[in-house]
């Protein structure tokens, strides 16, 4: 990545958060205030002096348990002042930590709903060797423009796409934070876009349901508002716009009258969740992490070959990097199918489509086909092309998408189940039952122990497939938590049958 690229982009982020002169306004300790000077003790209350000379009695020492893995590096950034309150007592306060207590409280916390204890330390990023599987979540906090240099942007850029998780909180609600991280991330992350995460969405329901919350001020809402960078499936990057740090220490924000931040309980469900997310999708971006070599346009190759290609669009299209080439070396080594181990990223309307028979579409949330869009994907459906969706995750919003935009392609069509007896279920594996995950399980239409899946046919033959429940997951083979989707057995037997069928109609 151009190194001066980056700078000047952060640059123009700090330069822009300058002109605002009031955002040292922001720059205050938001932590619970001193304690007054204890009482002196009366004569009447002390405590008899030792006879001289004395020495304390020795006491056998327990051994001291292991301390607990740590899972969240607070990041040490900014600068340090004395504050002085309206008593008299004085505190010293930092960028990074004007809130001390709010990532121990939440540990805390976290540990007893989860039965396992974690801890937390502070992380100076000059001394930090970027291992996610040493520190899963890399934690920023504060109110001021949050400042990095180039060299620590590339580091955490390394960091996010090597499995590790950025967790942002503007912890008073202040628009120069949030500005400054929304910038930082663009810096780090050009290829990728920061997306609000929809209420069904894991963050939401790890171990509660955080999906209505209170705001003690200054937002008229019931409903949290996060915003994530998806690498992979997973969330990379998570940025609370709203403070949520005091609220982890038991208090509201003190001090700042145009503070937006969750109450108490609302702060807490949503951090509990945001570290059994962090815990559970840890091996999920380890995994996803491993290099994946992609083919080429141009690349020669056997007409006769199976080539997975991947429709590229603006929402998050690749859900599960490794996903595809797990299938393909299944269908490879359980069919006489030839098959190409690469899959194809193609964009409709830009890449000539005239030499694949088969189209995968996959998505976390909205995208939108424009006019060239749709007549490439009509020409390929008249070729008897296949169009294959799934439903990254199971997401409502991806699926309210995707039957929007085949109106716009189809509009005369509907997806309509298909039948068990159809060879999308028998042309390699007989598929007559089906295991999902247990998000699956009891909160859906259909028969969850059944395979699903839905269909356009056209000239006799199913052109568009469409799983709801997310198939690709399970051909990647790692837990996804609170994932709607089949296991991998199921989703590994359908796989190869959605394509087989491809493949010989």
């Amino acid at each position: 990545m151009n190194k001066l690229a980056l700078f000047s982009a952060l640059m123009v982020g700090v330069i822009g958060a300058e002109l605002f002169a009031d955002e040292n306004e922001w720059f205050k300790p938001l932590g619970l205030p001193p304690k007054a000077s204890p009482r002196r003790i009366s004569g009447g209350e002390g405590f008899p002096p030792l006879p001289l000379p004395a020495t304390p009695l020795r006491r056998s020492e327990r051994k001291r348990d292991p301390a607990p893995p740590k899972v969240i590096g607070k990041v040490i950034w900014g600068e340090s002042a004395s504050y002085k309150y309206d008593t008299g007592h004085a505190t010293e306060i930092a960028d990074w930590n004007l809130c001390p207590g709010d990532v121990q409280q939440l540990m805390q916390r976290a540990s007893g709903a989860l039965g396992t204890s974690y801890g937390t330390e502070p992380v100076n990023l000059a001394q930090f060797d970027c291992d996610p599987a040493k520190m899963p979540v890399l934690f920023f906090s504060g109110t001021r423009t949050l400042k990095v240099d180039p060299k620590q942007v590339e580091q955490l850029r390394r960091y996010v796409l090597d499995g590790g998780m950025l967790v942002c909180d503007s912890i008073a609600g202040s628009p120069y934070f949030y500005n400054s991280v929304r910038k930082l991330v663009a810096a780090a992350f050009p290829e990728y876009a920061v997306r609000e995460l929809p209420l069904d969405h894991p963050v939401y329901h790890m171990l509660t349901d955080a999906t209505k919350v209170s705001y003690p001020r200054n937002l008229d809402s019931n409903e949290p508002f996060l915003e994530a960078v998806y690498i992979g499936c997973r969330a990379g990057v998570l940025i609370s716009k709203y403070g949520l740090g005091c609220g982890w220490d038991g208090h509201e924000v003190p001090g700042i009258a145009k503070a937006v931040y969750y109450d108490v309980q609302s702060a807490n469900k949503i951090g509990i969740n945001i570290v059994a997310y962090a815990l559970g999708y840890a091996n999920v971006g380890r995994d996803e992490a491993k290099p994946e070599f992609f083919g080429a346009l141009d690349e020669k190759r056997p007409t006769d070959e199976f080539v997975f290609a991947q429709i590229k669009h603006e929402g998050a299209w690749n859900g599960h990097p490794g996903g595809a080439a797990a299938l393909l070396r299944r269908l490879r080594q359980n069919t006489s199918l030839r098959v190409s181990l690469k899959r194809v990223p193609v964009e409709l309307g830009k890449d000539d489509l005239s030499s694949f028979g088969f189209l995968y579409l996959s998505g976390l949330d909205h995208f939108a086909w424009d006019a060239r869009a749709v007549a490439a994907l009509k020409d390929f459906l008249g070729r008897n092309g296949t169009l294959f969706i799934n439903n990254t995750l199971g997401l409502q919003t991806f699926d309210t998408t995707v039957r929007r935009e085949l109106k716009k392609l189809l509009p005369s069509a509907q997806l309509e189940p298909v039948p068990l007896a159809h060879p999308l279920f028998s042309s390699v594996m007989q598929v007559r039952k089906a295991q999902y995950t247990p998000a699956v399980r009891g909160n859906d239409k259909f028969d969850a122990t059944a395979p699903y899946l839905e269909g356009i046919a056209i000239n006799g033959d199913i052109r568009v497939i469409y799983s709801p429940i997310d198939l690709e997951a399970g051909w990647q083979g790692c837990e996804h938590p609170l994932a709607r989707a089949y296991q991998p057995e199921s989703a590994m037997a359908l796989g190869l049958n959605i394509a087989m069928y491809a493949a010989t109609h």
